[in-house]
């Protein structure tokens, strides 16, 4: 732009073309200092725009008092508008401002002179070498602020959308995990006891019954399991869809309990106190008959000989889920845990707003570890 200028600038001085006569300073050749001056800021548009505008405004001033070149006040409109466009925001809301100004006062002022229309179309004209190009940049400011505002917020979006998708993911997996857990600790705890009792007693018939709840235990495990991948892989072809389980299966559970914890001096009842014992939301439904599995797996591995009792009662709209076990030693084998089942079914009845406790209850005979949920089945839905 710089080089364009001064050499257009020059043919334009070469031809004779100026734009005014008569001037104090009315040599040719002097009308090319403004020139090369104003090429020289071009330079600077960029990276000194106000500075740059500054010492154009005092050429454009020196430019008056000469023939005048066309090229320099072109040159003045250009380093207006990168004024407006690169400088502060301080000077893109005050240069508009001044040069409205500036325009109003040159006009009154010639009309108060000449009192023609000539001073309008000098008023005309300085609007058109200040104020104008001051608006243009102005304009172009706003549309570049508007479209870097707009992809910001397009990052912003977009860099929230990643975040909830990864705490999506981290939900899902968590989901996923205490799915897993609760549907298999249970058997692989009642195979890890008989397995071991098989092989610490040489008693064919011991063995020969151990073997079988083992084997019923990896059966059912493999189908939960079985169960648990259909879910997970969409399309499979030869798995049939399954429910999930409900409070109406827990007679087949703690049955299954029944048998798992024979060898180990354990007896499960369940007393429903529930006045209507209807269907309830299915999550509240999965969370309470995950609770009592895993209670009654955690029983399985650490609790003394003795009866295990699950209480079912609903009162106020909320569900309540008891499961206590005798506290203290017993002898045979143990299944190792490692708490994974307290953290899921705390998990589960935070999700659905419930209270949750787990801890030794001391009464009038041995202590008791004691597994206490309510949940809440109005809403019956997970939070938010």
């Amino acid at each position: 732009m710089a080089v364009i200028g001064l050499l257009g600038g020059t043919v334009l001085s070469l031809l004779g073309l100026h734009m005014q006569n008569g001037r104090l300073l009315d040599a040719p050749w002097l009308a090319l200092v403004p020139l090369v001056v104003m090429s020289g800021l071009e330079l600077l548009r960029r990276s000194a725009p106000q500075t740059a505008l500054v010492i154009g405004t005092l050429a454009l001033i020196a430019d008056q008092f000469t023939r005048g070149n066309l090229a320099t006040v072109l040159m003045f409109t250009d380093l207006m508008y990168a004024a407006v466009l690169y400088g502060t925001p301080a000077a893109a809301r005050r240069i508009p401002v001044t040069t409205f100004l500036i325009t109003v006062g040159v006009t009154v002022g010639f009309l108060t002179w000449f009192r023609n229309a000539e001073a309008l179309l000098i008023g005309i004209v300085t609007g058109l070498v200040s104020f104008v190009p001051a608006l243009t940049g102005v304009s172009v400011r706003n549309h570049r602020d508007a479209a870097e505002t707009a992809r910001l917020r397009a990052d912003q979006t977009a860099l929230l959308a990643e975040m909830d998708r990864a705490q999506a993911v981290t939900a899902e997996r968590a989901r996923m995990a205490r799915e897993l857990h609760d549907m298999v600790a249970n058997h692989l705890s009642a195979i890890a006891i008989h397995s071991t009792a098989a092989l610490s007693i040489d008693d064919p018939e011991t063995s020969r019954d151990a073997l079988g709840v083992i084997r019923e235990n990896s059966v059912d495990g493999l189908a939960e399991m079985r169960r648990l991948i259909g879910l997970l892989r969409t399309g499979a072809a030869d798995l049939e869809p399954s429910s999930s389980p409900t409070l109406g299966s827990l007679d087949a559970l703690i049955e299954q309990h029944r048998t798992n914890a024979a060898s180990s001096g354990l007896t499960c009842t369940l007393d429903d106190t529930r006045t209507d014992p209807g269907r309830l939301p299915a999550p509240v439904e999965l969370a309470a008959y995950r609770i009592v599995q895993e209670s009654l797996t955690n029983a399985l591995k650490h609790a003394a000989p003795g009866p295990v009792t699950v209480r079912l009662g609903q009162t106020g709209g909320r569900l309540t889920v008891e499961v206590g076990s005798v506290l203290g030693d017993r002898p045979g084998p143990r299944a190792p845990g490692s708490g994974a089942g307290l953290i899921g079914m705390r998990e589960r009845v935070a999700l659905l707003g419930g209270e949750f406790e787990a801890g030794p209850v001391s009464g009038d005979g041995p202590g008791v570890w004691q597994v206490r949920a309510q949940l809440p089945v109005e809403e019956g839905r997970v939070k938010e």
